[in-house]
């Protein structure tokens, strides 16, 4: 089932979840129309070649041209328009990037796989409610609780009402009977008096009543309110912080905006509901009237509650961010746009077009010397609205963009920080009045800190001050943190470098995987310890085991590399990636001869990766190989799997051979990469005579050859014995078996020996 449909059948806090991945930028509508086409490309290799990135581009706007059409068959002039309007829109944004485009799609294909595996492990482990489902739960009930008092104190004014109408009715009536010549007995009179009385109590009674219920609404409003501000939207920013830099998608934000909504209306009902009774405390009123006594009280607390939810709802919805780094949010260009987006989490249609917002840069920065400055260009003001939002009252910052102030003096290196370690604050300011309300409500948001860059080789470094900073506080204004940065567990960094594969892959970092990653940072013995502490320097500034870079940037490049060449066969699992050379050693030393593992390379800054295989000399003892790494130099020339396909060892007196059999543990090499080998190429396909007329060149094909000395060579490559057929036998099947024989009769140095020279063992 596609993609798309599967996330449609999910549940509505999935649903939500979704919705957040789309917006103006790439409207959800195109995801809907085009879902079929959309995932049938691989927008992954696209985001990496502008080429295809604009061939695909162009593409798309065919795909709506014919969308286009299939309306205009159905007369649908509204859908008709809004494939016009996203059509121009598109053009607008991507037509001189169309890469960016490529980024957003290939990021929210990911995101989506990623609901869809939660939705899925979710139902698996259905038994088990997480304390937070718990949590919400009970905010929920909170939320329907109050509901439930409003309706009930609403209905209860209104019998006030009623009652008190009906007491002013009877007791007119009874004064004016009084006054009458024929007027009524003596009798009569008395017991009307009586009735009256009766009245005037239960009216009594009832405004007591109203009044109590009132102020205990107030309470569990206020009760409610306090659990929005001081635990909910504390916990979002925090999820918020870890999305950011790669942890589990942050949702929630629409929940978010219902509880605060439902707690607004709730105190605007409240405030309508003190106006009614101070109407009725006009046309009756009595001593100790608890109207009279607490209408000021209750009047000023809900106004103040009000105020308060008012000065907590503005929000940054979503973090700054480069379009042309999707996955590097907080990390600014000077000179290079960057977007920024903002929620009022109260959506009342009053409210709508109401809040002017504008946008400041270090705006609290007291201590300026030595430190750069900015200045913000692009439209810095926008007013919120529902209608460009999806109905969530919100402003989008699409054009904005820093440049830096050139002042006598200031220099970047008279700074106490380096420029990636500077932190920035970007904040957003507004006020809300209406003045019929009587609110005037002054309004601040701020961002999670921002590094300013000037060149993007800087990235990598400002990357890792965003990744330490988020993932060791919660303060925003904390600026001067790199001034004395704290240490980091060992479990909190390899999460978050976990999180760091699995953000922009399929798969994050096995423990096997984070072992190897702790030796180099911790020492082998002190890997297993959980809270061992890592300081800033080792991880981002120092050089890591005596290399010329630190651990960081090793860890950035081999990134970069999964994402340009490897990014199939890591999501596949065939990557062991990280590993030791002893670990590798141990793996590979009870495996079949040509058994072979993938791992990257510890000495290259720029991501570099190896492969081991090992043979056995005619004493049976294991000899290990390693290819020297291949680098994106390499691997953009011909992909790692046609180069283990293709890969020779060669001795001067003997035929160049490919010695790789089985990636490990024991899955034949066709089998674990034959998908990947290059089509096109046909390379094993003889070129026909008329081929190489016309072209007037003989096919070639990029070969990687090892060459060892001769006697290496003879030690080490043994004939396979039926020892080693038996062994064999224990990880493939005889057909397989079978297989690599007849791959191996073509060498002269293999001498392949049948089932008929050791006994049927079955």
């Amino acid at each position: 089932m596609a993609q798309w449909c599967q996330l449609q059948m999910l549940d509505g806090k999935y649903l939500e979840q979704v919705d957040q991945l789309y917006d103006d930028s790439f409207p959800m509508d195109i995801r809907q129309y085009l879902s079929r086409w959309i995932e049938s490309i691989d927008w992954d290799t696209v985001a990496f070649q502008d080429s295809l990135a604009t061939v695909r581009f162009h593409d798309l706007l065919a795909q709506l041209d014919d969308q286009y059409s299939r309306f205009t068959l159905e007369n649908n002039f509204l859908l008709q328009h809004n494939i016009r309007k996203i059509k121009r829109n598109l053009q607008d944004r991507f037509q001189e990037d169309p890469v960016h485009m490529a980024m957003i799609i290939s990021r929210n294909l990911k995101e989506e796989q990623k609901i869809l595996c939660t939705a899925k492990s979710m139902e698996e482990g259905e038994g088990t409610v997480s304390t937070m489902v718990v949590e919400k739960q009970k905010l929920d009930n909170k939320v329907k609780e109050m509901k439930d008092r409003v309706q009930v104190v609403d209905q209860n004014i209104k019998n006030l009402e009623d009652l008190q109408d009906e007491y002013n009715f009877k007791y007119n009536t009874l004064k004016n009977r009084e006054n009458e010549v024929n007027g009524m007995s003596q009798k009569e009179l008395e017991l009307e008096k009586m009735t009256i009385g009766r009245m005037c109590l239960d009216l009594k009674s009832k405004r007591q009543e109203v009044v109590v219920q009132l102020s205990d609404l107030l309470n569990a409003t206020n009760s409610l309110q306090s659990d929005l501000i001081s635990e909910e939207l504390p916990e979002w920013k925090q999820r918020q912080q870890t999305a950011c830099i790669g942890g589990p998608p942050n949702a929630c934000v629409d929940q978010l905006q219902n509880w605060f909504t439902t707690v607004a209306e709730t105190l605007q009902q409240v405030r309508q509901h003190l106006k009614k009774l101070l109407e009725l405390e006009q046309k009756f009123t009595y001593d100790c009237d608890p109207i009279t006594q607490k209408k000021a009280f209750l009047e000023t607390r809900a106004l103040e509650m009000l105020k308060n939810l008012l000065s907590n709802s503005l929000v940054v919805e979503r973090q700054p961010c480069m379009p042309t780094h999707p996955q590097r949010p907080m990390v600014l260009k000077t000179g290079v746009q960057f977007t920024v987006k903002l929620r009022f989490l109260v959506k009342l249609q009053e409210f709508n077009y109401q809040l002017k917002v504008k946008a400041l840069f270090d705006k609290d920065v007291t201590e300026k010397k030595g430190l750069r400055k900015f200045n913000i260009l692009g439209t810095n003001t926008k007013v919120m609205n529902m209608e460009e939002s999806n109905g969530s009252l919100a402003a989008e910052f699409r054009h904005l963009q820093l440049k830096e102030q050139k002042v006598a003096g200031n220099r970047t290196n008279e700074g106490p920080l380096i420029v990636t370690e500077e932190l920035h604050s970007l904040s957003f300011e507004s006020e809300l009045q209406l003045n019929q309300s009587g609110l005037d409500v002054k309004l601040e948001a701020m961002s999670l800190p921002v590094v300013v860059i000037s060149n993007v080789c800087q990235l990598p470094s400002g990357w890792a001050s965003i990744l330490w900073y988020n993932m060791l506080t919660t303060e925003p204004k904390n600026l001067k943190f790199f001034l004395s940065p704290p240490q980091a567990k060992w479990s909190q960094l390899s999460e978050v470098l976990s999180w760091q594969f699995s953000s922009v892959t399929k798969r994050g970092l096995n423990q096997e995987q984070l072992n190897m990653l702790a030796d180099k940072l911790l020492g082998a013995r002190a890997q297993r310890n959980p809270d061992g502490l890592i300081p800033w320097t080792k991880f981002c500034k120092q050089s890591a085991n005596e290399k010329a870079f630190p651990f960081w940037l090793w860890i950035e490049g081999i990134l970069d590399l999964i994402k340009r060449h490897l990014l199939f066969l890591w999501n596949d699992g065939s990557i062991m990636g990280f590993i030791s050379k002893e670990r590798e050693k141990h793996l590979l030393s009870d495996k079949c001869p040509g058994t072979f593992l993938l791992r990257f390379s510890e000495s290259s800054k720029d991501g570099a990766i190896t492969f081991t295989w090992i043979e056995h000399d005619m004493h049976g003892k294991p000899v290990f190989h390693s290819v020297e790494p291949y680098t994106k130099k390499e691997l953009t020339a011909v992909s790692l799997p046609d180069i283990i396909r293709t890969y020779k060892v060669m001795a001067a007196e003997n035929v160049p051979e490919n010695p790789l059999r089985f990636l490990y543990p024991n899955i034949l090499k066709d089998k674990a990469f034959g998908k990947y080998y290059a089509k096109s190429s046909e390379a094993s396909e003889p070129m026909d005579v008329e081929d190489k007329e016309r072209s007037g060149y003989m096919r070639t094909e990029l070969i990687s050859v090892s060459e060892v000395p001769s006697s290496r060579m003879q030690d080490n490559m043994m004939p396979m014995s039926p020892d080693d057929y038996r062994a064999l036998e224990r990880f493939v099947s005889p057909k397989d078996i079978d297989d690599v024989a007849n791959n191996l009769m073509d060498f002269p140095q293999f001498d392949v020996q049948m089932n008929s020279e050791f006994p049927d063992e079955n």
